[in-house]
């Protein structure tokens, strides 16, 4: 077999293989095998017929045809690793000749990962907020525990944020009833903004018995997405009152004897959670600057297979009824056209990111072992809300657990550059990146989901 390659652009390459004719003979054998079961010769047993009389009374074309079929993605895979190309996505395949007996060629044009320059992250100075560990932050804390056993009392008074509404609501559409978007007794906790947009700037202030009406968009119904006029009665107004925090409140809602244990264990879980997110804002930052540094051309159809797959998965949401779809974006205040603009771009970001750290990876060469795998697997199902098992039965079939071995694989890639990054925040303070991204510390992803694309 012989095979060239020609780039076509900083993107996309084009391969021309020529593959003689001895080279397969395997793939011949299976396809008379294959014809002889299929057809019936009188004299010969199924099976048994021989290749000069399957030739004769169907035609060579068939046995070509298989042939070709198989042969293809074969000498395709050899000849992207005897050129060391890293295609992207699916080539577009075109068989140029077939002269029997003599060879095969065909073309194979395929997106490439472009050349891309990774900085000297060891230059790199950022900046990020400083831990915020007040003790009010532990106080809000526990009063979210404190609010999970609130006991709900009638009042008298005007609706305030955290507050419990029993609401009706009526939804009118183009000036006609939507019952199936109407709600009665409708338990809803004020200020949450989870239900109706506009819905809690409408209640708050209002008391039992008050009625109001305001304009959003029906979230639910035939008609959803179309802009609406809702109509809400505050059936009854209630307050959440919190239980004592006392020893006898805390060893009934957690596991600790004394205020003092639940003060520190949530103390703790607070500082816990506010080095998160300023692990979460060195990568970020780091990376963005990484990118700023590093321009390169992104592969078109690479970006273009992942807007449609972006949009396919926002469609289905709504069973694929565009003009739901645009009514909803015409209720946002936003066009089509922006839309589909501000897809592309989280496409381009999303490729862009993955390609980066790809190449990052190439350069750092982590070692990923099977516990980091297992691990990330196991996270990942959970944040699917999906069994392990049944999800890794899923990743087996669908041939997607190199995938997940490529996200841990960038994930310690670019923890081991942001090592050697310098990070202050924003009180002055330097900040150890090795605290957060070190071998021994605690494991942060390299991209949001958007951006963990199969580029």
């Amino acid at each position: 077999m012989k095979s060239s390659v020609e780039k076509l652009s900083d993107t996309r390459v084009k391969l021309t293989i020529n593959v003689p004719f001895d080279e397969l003979k395997g793939e011949f054998d299976r396809a008379y095998a294959d014809i002889a079961q299929q057809v019936s010769i009188p004299g010969f047993r199924r099976g048994k017929a021989p290749r000069k009389l399957i030739d004769a009374r169907f035609g060579r074309g068939p046995i070509l045809e298989q042939v070709v079929n198989e042969m293809v993605p074969s000498k395709y895979e050899v000849a992207l690793l005897e050129n060391d190309i890293k295609a992207l996505g699916q080539p577009d395949i075109e068989i140029t000749s077939i002269e029997d007996s003599k060879e095969v060629a065909f073309t194979a044009a395929v997106d490439i990962r472009p050349e891309i320059t990774i900085p000297d992250f060891s230059t790199f100075e950022v900046e990020v907020p400083a831990l915020e560990l007040d003790e009010a932050a532990v106080d809000a804390a526990i009063d979210d525990l404190r609010a999970r056993f609130a006991e709900l009392k009638d009042t008298d008074r005007a609706l305030e944020a955290g507050d419990v509404a029993i609401l009706d609501l009526n939804v009118t559409i183009n000036g006609k009833s939507a019952a199936d978007s109407d709600a009665k007794g409708l338990s809803y906790s004020v200020g949450s903004e989870d239900l109706i947009p506009g819905l809690d700037a409408a209640i708050i202030g209002l008391k039992s018995g008050e009625s109001t009406e305001f304009n959003s968009v029906a979230e639910a119904g035939e008609q959803a997405g179309e802009e609406a006029t809702i109509a809400v009665t505050v059936q009854q107004t209630k307050e959440r009152v919190l239980p004592e925090l006392d020893e006898e409140f805390v060893q009934m809602a957690s596991e600790f004897d004394t205020v003092e244990e639940l003060r520190e264990s949530t103390k703790a879980q607070v500082e816990e959670g506010a080095k998160s997110r300023q692990a979460a804002a060195i990568r970020d930052e780091v990376l963005k600057l990484a990118l700023d540094s590093s321009k390169f051309e992104l592969p078109e159809n690479v970006v273009n297979e992942q807007v449609h797959a972006q949009q396919h998965q926002l469609l289905g949401n709504i069973a694929h009824d565009e003009a739901a779809f645009n009514a909803m974006l015409e209720a946002q205040g936003t066009t089509r056209e922006e839309f589909d603009a501000e897809q592309r771009k989280s496409a381009e970001n999303a490729v862009r990111t993955q390609l980066f750290l790809d190449t990052l990876a190439e350069q750092e060469k982590p070692e990923v072992s099977q516990q980091e795998l297992t691990d990330h697997i196991l996270f990942t199902a959970q944040s699917y809300g999906m069994d392990p098992n049944q999800f890794i039965q899923q990743l087996s079939q669908s041939g997607q657990i190199a995938n997940l071995f490529a996200d841990v694989r960038r994930g310690k890639a670019l923890a081991t550059a942001i090592c050697r990054v310098s990070v202050t925040d924003d009180a002055g303070n330097k900040v150890d990146p090795a605290e957060y991204f070190g071998e021994e510390e605690i494991e942060v992803a390299p991209a949001t989901e958007e951006e963990n694309t199969e580029a």
